[in-house]
C-alpha cells in the first residue's frame, strides 16, 4: 500500500526497539561495517610510527622506511609483522612521508601572457594555415583559419595556395566586416613573419601594424599559446573536410562558409559579451613602407639567458635561463622591453630589461 518492503519495516522496528519514537535516528546509514574488518588496529599503527621515529633518530644505517621498519619488527620479535605495503599505507595515512605530492595548480587564464587580454579588456585574433589537403583529382588545398580568443569569431578561406598577400587581404576584409582586435597572433612561419633574415617584417605584420593592431608571435615548440586556433583547425577538419566528399574547391568553399556561419551564430553570445572591436573604415589605406607600433615575441631564453628574435640575439639575463619572456618591440620608440612570464604566477610580469633597437628604414617591395 505504501510502497515499502517488509525488510525495510523489519529494519525500522529493530532500530526503534525499546526507544521512544521521537528519539530514534531514522536517517539512512551507509551499508557495510563502520570500520573495515581488515583495518590495522590503532595500537599497531602507533607502534609503527614510534619505530619510524626511533629509527630516524638512532639507526646506524639512517634508514627508516617501510623495509627498515619491517626488519626492526622482525628483529624485536613482534607477534605480528606487517607487510611493507601495509606499513606504507599507515605512514601515508599518518602524513609521515618526507616527500610531498605534486601540486596540481589551476591553468592560467586565456591570454595570460598579455595582462589586459587575460583580464578580458582586450581581444586577440589568431590565424593559422592548414596544409596537405588534396581533393580527388589531385587538386591541392590549403586553408587559412582564424578565431578570436574571447569572442569565438571564426573565419576560414580554402585556397589552392596560401601566400602572404592572400593572408593580408583576407584578414583585412575580415576586420573591415567585424572590426579590429587589439592583438593578432601568428606562429613563426615566413608567411606571417616575413623572410628569415635580420630586421625583417613581412607583408602580414606590416598590414596589421598599419591599421593599429599589435602583432604577437607565439614561441616555437611551446604548447598552449596556439591552443585556440589549433582547436579550431581540428574542428574545421572534422566538421567540414572529413564529413563530405568534395568535387571541387568551389564546393569546399561553399560547405566551409555554411559551417563558419553556423559557428558564428552559436558564438554570438560570447561575442556580445567580449570587448567591443574597433571599426576599420573601408577607405583606410595600408602603409607597408613605414611600420610603427608594437610587435610582441613570446620567447624562451637560452642557457645563457639570451633571446633570439628578428634574426638577432639579445642578452637579457643570466639569472633567467630557459624561462619564458615577453619581448615588446616598440618600433615607434626604437626600444625592446623584456618582461618576465610565469605560468605559475601569471599576474606578476615585471620588466626584466630594456634595450635600444632601431628598425632599419629600408623600402618594402610590394
Amino acid at each position: 500500500m505504501f510502497g515499502v518492503s517488509k525488510s525495510n519495516v523489519d529494519r525500522w522496528v529493530e532500530r526503534a526497539e525499546g526507544k521512544r519514537l521521537d528519539r530514534v535516528d531514522w536517517s539512512d546509514r551507509a551499508s557495510g561495517q563502520p570500520v573495515a574488518h581488515n583495518r590495522t588496529a590503532s595500537r599497531v599503527e602507533e607502534r609503527v610510527i614510534r619505530l619510524r621515529k626511533e629509527l630516524k633518530e638512532i639507526s646506524a644505517l639512517g634508514e627508516y622506511g617501510a623495509e627498515a621498519i619491517q626488519r626492526e619488527m622482525t628483529g624485536k620479535g613482534y607477534p605480528v609483522v606487517l607487510p611493507i605495503r601495509t606499513i606504507n599505507n599507515i605512514l601515508q595515512r599518518r602524513g609521515q612521508f618526507d616527500g610531498s605530492r605534486r601540486i596540481r595548480r589551476p591553468a592560467p587564464p586565456k591570454g595570460w601572457y598579455l595582462p589586459n587580454l587575460a583580464e578580458g579588456k582586450a581581444e586577440l585574433d589568431s590565424f593559422d594555415v592548414v596544409e596537405g589537403l588534396v581533393i580527388k583529382g589531385g587538386h591541392h588545398v590549403e586553408v587559412l583559419n582564424g578565431i578570436s580568443l574571447h569572442g569565438g569569431l571564426v573565419c576560414s578561406w580554402p585556397r589552392s595556395r596560401i601566400t602572404a598577400r592572400i593572408v593580408a587581404n583576407a584578414i583585412l576584409r575580415h576586420w573591415r566586416q567585424f572590426g579590429l582586435p587589439d592583438y593578432v597572433q601568428f606562429d613563426n612561419g615566413t608567411i606571417f613573419q616575413g623572410p628569415r633574415k635580420p630586421d625583417a617584417l613581412g607583408r602580414v605584420a606590416r598590414m596589421a601594424l598599419s591599421v593599429g593592431v599589435m602583432v604577437v608571435y607565439a614561441p616555437p615548440r611551446e604548447t598552449g599559446f596556439q591552443a585556440a586556433i589549433e582547436s579550431y583547425n581540428g574542428r574545421w577538419q572534422r566538421k567540414v573536410w572529413n564529413r563530405f566528399h568534395f568535387s571541387s574547391r568551389v564546393h569546399l568553399q561553399s560547405q566551409s562558409d555554411k559551417y563558419v556561419r553556423a559557428a558564428r551564430r552559436r558564438a554570438f553570445t560570447c561575442r556580445a559579451e567580449s570587448v567591443e572591436r574597433r571599426p576599420l573604415p573601408d577607405d583606410r589605406e595600408v602603409d607597408y613602407q613605414n611600420p610603427g607600433g608594437v610587435v610582441i615575441f613570446i620567447r624562451r631564453t637560452t642557457d645563457n639567458g639570451n633571446v633570439c628574435l628578428l634574426g638577432r640575439t639579445f642578452k637579457v639575463s643570466k639569472t633567467w635561463p630557459h624561462r619564458l619572456v615577453r619581448a615588446e618591440v616598440n618600433l615607434s620608440e626604437s626600444r625592446i622591453d623584456f618582461y618576465v612570464l610565469r605560468r605559475r604566477d601569471p599576474s606578476c610580469q615585471p620588466l626584466l630589461k630594456s634595450v635600444n633597437y632601431h628598425f632599419p628604414d629600408r623600402p618594402f617591395l610590394e
